[in-house]
C-alpha cells in the first residue's frame, strides 16, 4: 500500500494509509485498509474512521461506502475523443488527447484572443490542484475567465464575512469548541443530513433551526423558525429588532469592538416582531424565544448554511445574521462565534489559491496592486502580464457562444450539466462550444458531452492537501496506485502547459513541490500557508492557517482568529447594513408555490459520485419532490404518482411523496439526478449583485400530474445517458 503513516487501530488490525473522506468539507479522518483483491487485480480498499477531530471515529454512509467509487464500473480508464459534436466517443492515446486540446485552444485563442479560453475548477480539488489550475488558466493560457463551482456553495457567506470582519473563514474557530455550546443557531443549515458526524459535536447544545422545512436537523431542534422560504433576511433583522427592543445587545462588546451598529439598527427598526411574523411566518413568541435562548447562554454560536446563502440575496441575509452576532457579542470570543458550514471537501481551500474570478493565491484580491506584484514573481513573470477579474461562474456559462464569450472551455471536478442553476440553459450554452474538455474519473453528465475526456486520478490514488471548514490544512495520502492510463489533473496541467510553450519548471506535477510553491505565493496574505510544508503535516501538527513562516520557532497556526482583533486595518468588526427585499421570483396565479432544493443524507452535489456506491443508490434510486397532502390534493396527485414540477425556465419530472409537515405552499427537490430528475433545470439564475450566487433556495413552481408517464428512473450512471459510449 502507498503513501503509508501512521495509524492506529483496534488490537490486531493491519496497519493502513491515514487520510480523509472524499466528501464534505469535515474532512473525517479515515483509514485506508487492502480487503483483498478488486477487479483489474487492483487492491480493494475497506474503510475505518480515525479518532481525527471533527468525526472521532464516525462516519456518515458515504464516508463508509468511499471506497466503493474506486472500483465504479463504468470509471474511465482512457482518454475520450469526439471526432465531431454530438458524435459517439472514441478511446485514444494521450497524446492524441492533449494535441487535440491544445489545438482546439490555439484555434479559439487565433479567433478571439485568450478571454475565448475558459476554465471551470471544482471546490473538491485539492489545494495544489486549485493553485495550479488558476496558475495554467491566468499564464498558460493567459485568460481572465475562469472561476469555480464554490461560486454556488458558500460564496455569499465568504462575501459577507469579508465585509465584517475583514477575512473569511467558514468556522473561524475549530470543530470541537462547539461540544461546549450551550445553544446552536442554525440559520439554513441541516448537518444531520450534510454532515452528521457534526451533529455529535453539538448534542448538548440546545438547536435554534432556521428551516422552511422540518429537516432531520429540524426534528432534533429546541426550537424551530419555520420561515416562509426567501424570508430568512427579514427574520435576522427582525431578531436583531428583538435582541435591542429587548435589552440583550452587549453594548460594551460593541463599543469596543465593531463599528456600524447605528446605521444596521436603522434598518432593523422597522422590523418589529409583529411585522416580522406576518413576512416570515415564525411566530413572535418563537423570535423572542430565539434571542432570550441566545443572549442568556455562556456558549452560543450561530452558524449559516446553503439554506441563507443560495439567495440573489444571500450576502445580505448573511450579513444580516452576523449582525445579530455582533450585537449579541458572539465573534471573536472563546466559547462563542460565527461561521459558515463549508459544503465541499475542499470548498474553503478551494477558493483561497487562484481558481476563483476574483483571486490570486492567499487570498489576494486580483485587482490588488501589490498582490500581482508578489505573486508574478513567484510565477516569473511581469504583473502586467496578468489577467484581470473574470467572469462568475453562472456568467461565464451564460456567456458561452455570445459575442465577446468563450469558444472553449476546460472543466475540472464539477458537473454543471446538472448542478448548475437553469440547467437545460447550462447544456445549450455548452453545446454551443467550440471545445468543451472535461477531465473526470467517471463519465458524469457533462462528460458525455465533451469534445475531449481525460480520465483522472481519484482521491486515495494522490496525494495532496485539502482545508477543510476549519482552516485546517490536512494531508490527502494515495493509498493505492491509480489504474493504468489515469494521470493526475497537475500531470495534465503540466503537459497542456508545455504544449502550449510553457518551461516545464513553471509547471510541476509533484504535489509537494506544487504546494511548496503556493505556500510561497501565498505568504503576506489572508490565507498564509508560508508557514506550511509537508514534513509538518506529516508530523501530524494542527495547522490552521494564517500559518505564516516564522524566523524563529515554526508558527503554531491560527485555530482561533479574531480573539484579540478583527482583520480590518482598525481591529474592529464592521456592522454592514442590510434591507430585506423579495426574492427574485414570487409565488403567483400561474405559478402558486415555493420551489426549493438542496442535498439529503445519502447523496452529494450533483451525484455523479453516491449515484454509482450500490449502497447509496439503493436508499435513494430516483427523483421525488416533497409535497403536503393537501397541496397534492389539489393538483389531483397522491403518494407514488408521477409529476411535472413547472417553472417558467423548465419542468422537473419526479415521483411524488407525501409530508404533513411541510409547509403547504412550499414543494422540495433533491438537487442530485440527472436527465428529466434535474431539480436545477428549474431553479432560478437571477444572482447575488456582490457574490455572483444563483438564487437556487426559492422559485415560483406549479405541480402538474404526468399523466401517462412511468416514475423516473434511478438516477445512476446507466440508463439512456450513453454512458455505454465513453466506459
Amino acid at each position: 500500500m502507498r503513501g503509508t503513516a501512521p495509524a492506529s487501530g483496534p488490537p490486531g488490525a493491519t496497519a493502513g494509509t491515514t487520510t480523509h473522506c472524499p466528501y464534505c468539507a469535515l474532512q473525517c479522518g479515515t483509514e485506508l485498509v487492502e480487503e483483498g483483491t478488486g477487479g483489474g487485480g487492483r487492491p480493494a480498499l475497506g474503510v475505518r474512521p480515525t479518532d481525527f477531530p471533527v468525526n472521532q471515529g464516525r462516519l456518515c454512509q458515504k464516508g463508509w461506502t468511499a471506497p466503493r467509487l474506486l472500483a465504479a464500473g463504468d470509471r474511465l480508464l482512457a482518454p475520450l475523443v469526439r471526432d465531431h459534436r454530438g458524435g459517439p466517443a472514441r478511446v485514444t492515446d494521450w497524446s492524441t488527447a492533449l494535441d487535440r486540446v491544445v489545438a482546439g485552444i490555439r484555434a479559439a485563442v487565433d479567433r478571439a484572443g485568450p478571454d475565448s479560453v475558459a476554465v471551470l475548477g471544482g471546490g473538491g480539488l485539492t489545494n495544489e490542484k486549485a493553485y495550479l489550475l488558476g496558475k495554467f488558466a491566468r499564464v498558460a493560457l493567459g485568460t481572465s475567465q475562469i472561476d469555480y463551482n464554490g461560486r454556488f456553495c458558500m460564496s455569499s457567506a465568504a462575501a459577507a464575512g469579508n465585509a465584517a470582519f475583514g477575512l473569511d473563514r467558514g468556522l473561524p474557530f475549530p470543530v470541537t469548541d462547539l461540544e461546549a455550546a450551550e445553544v446552536v443557531l442554525l440559520v439554513g443549515a441541516n448537518p444531520a443530513e450534510t454532515m452528521p458526524p457534526l451533529m455529535a459535536r453539538m448534542a448538548a447544545a440546545d438547536l435554534v433551526v432556521v428551516d422552511p422545512r422540518r429537516t432531520p436537523t429540524a426534528e432534533r431542534a429546541a426550537l424551530h423558525l419555520r420561515t416562509r422560504p426567501g424570508t430568512d433576511l427579514a427574520l435576522a433583522l427582525g431578531l436583531l429588532h428583538v435582541a435591542v427592543v429587548d435589552g440583550h445587545v452587549d453594548q460594551r462588546y460593541v463599543r469596543e469592538r465593531t463599528t456600524g451598529f447605528e446605521e444596521a439598527w436603522r434598518h432593523a427598526v422597522a422590523w418589529w416582531p409583529e411585522r416580522t411574523e406576518q413576512v416570515t411566518g415564525v411566530p413572535v413568541a418563537d423570535q423572542r424565544a430565539a434571542v432570550r435562548l441566545l443572549a442568556t447562554a455562556s456558549r452560543r454560536y450561530v452558524l449559516t448554511g446553503r439554506g441563507a446563502e443560495q439567495h440573489s440575496t444571500g450576502t445580505d441575509t448573511v450579513s444580516g445574521v452576523v449582525n445579530l452576532a455582533l450585537a449579541l457579542g458572539l465573534p471573536g470570543r472563546r466559547g462563542s462565534g460565527y461561521g459558515c458550514l463549508t459544503g465541499q471537501g475542499n470548498g474553503q481551500g478551494g477558493r483561497e489559491h487562484g481558481q476563483k474570478a476574483d483571486q490570486l493565491p492567499g487570498y489576494r484580491s486580483i485587482e490588488d496592486p501589490s498582490a500581482r506584484d508578489h505573486v508574478a514573481r513567484v510565477w516569473g513573470i511581469r504583473p502586467e502580464d496578468l489577467p484581470g477579474p473574470g467572469r462568475s461562474a453562472y456568467e461565464l456559462v451564460d456567456a458561452i457562444g455570445r459575442p465577446g464569450g468563450p469558444r472553449a472551455l476546460l472543466v475540472f471536478g464539477t458537473n454543471p450539466v446538472v448542478s448548475a442553476p437553469r440547467a437545460g440553459h447550462v447544456a445549450e450554452r455548452l453545446a454551443a462550444l467550440d471545445l468543451l474538455v472535461v477531465a473526470d474519473f467517471v463519465p458524469s453528465e457533462t462528460a458525455r458531452t465533451a469534445d475531449v475526456v481525460l480520465p483522472t486520478t481519484q482521491w486515495a490514488e494522490e496525494d495532496g492537501t485539502m482545508t477543510n471548514l476549519e482552516g485546517r490544512v490536512l494531508r490527502r495520502r494515495a493509498a493505492v496506485p491509480p489504474p493504468p492510463g489515469v494521470r493526475s489533473d497537475l500531470d495534465v496541467l503540466g503537459a497542456l502547459a508545455t504544449r502550449l510553450g510553457q518551461p516545464a519548471a513553471r509547471f510541476p506535477t509533484r504535489p509537494e513541490v506544487v504546494f511548496a510553491e503556493l505556500a510561497a505565493a501565498s505568504a503576506g496574505g489572508r490565507a498564509d500557508y508560508s508557514g506550511i510544508d509537508y514534513r509538518r503535516l506529516d508530523r501530524g501538527e494542527a495547522l490552521h492557517w494564517p500559518c505564516p513562516r516564522a524566523s524563529g520557532a515554526p508558527h503554531a497556526g491560527t485555530p482561533r482568529l479574531f480573539l484579540d482583533r478583527f482583520a480590518h486595518p482598525d481591529g474592529r468588526a464592521r456592522f454592514r447594513p442590510v434591507a430585506h427585499r423579495p426574492s427574485a421570483e414570487s409565488p403567483d396565479e400561474g405559478y402558486p408555490l415555493y420551489g426549493t432544493t438542496g442535498r439529503v443524507l445519502v447523496h452529494y452535489q450533483s451525484g455523479a459520485q453516491t449515484r454509482r456506491v450500490p449502497e447509496l443508490a439503493a436508499v435513494e434510486p430516483a427523483p421525488y419532490v416533497e409535497v403536503h397532502p393537501d397541496t397534492a390534493r389539489r393538483a389531483g396527485l397522491g403518494a407514488g404518482d408521477v409529476a411535472h414540477v413547472v417553472t417558467r425556465r423548465g419542468r422537473v419530472t419526479a415521483t411524488v411523496r407525501l409530508v404533513p409537515h411541510l409547509r403547504a405552499d412550499t414543494v422540495f427537490l433533491p438537487f442530485h439526478f440527472p436527465e428529466e430528475g434535474r431539480a436545477n433545470l428549474i431553479t432560478n439564475p437571477e444572482l447575488d449583485p456582490v457574490s455572483g450566487m444563483p438564487e437556487f433556495k426559492v422559485c415560483a413552481v406549479r405541480l402538474e400530474r404526468a399523466d401517462g408517464a412511468t416514475p423516473p428512473e434511478p438516477g445512476g450512471p446507466g440508463g439512456s445517458t450513453g454512458a455505454e459510449e465513453v466506459r
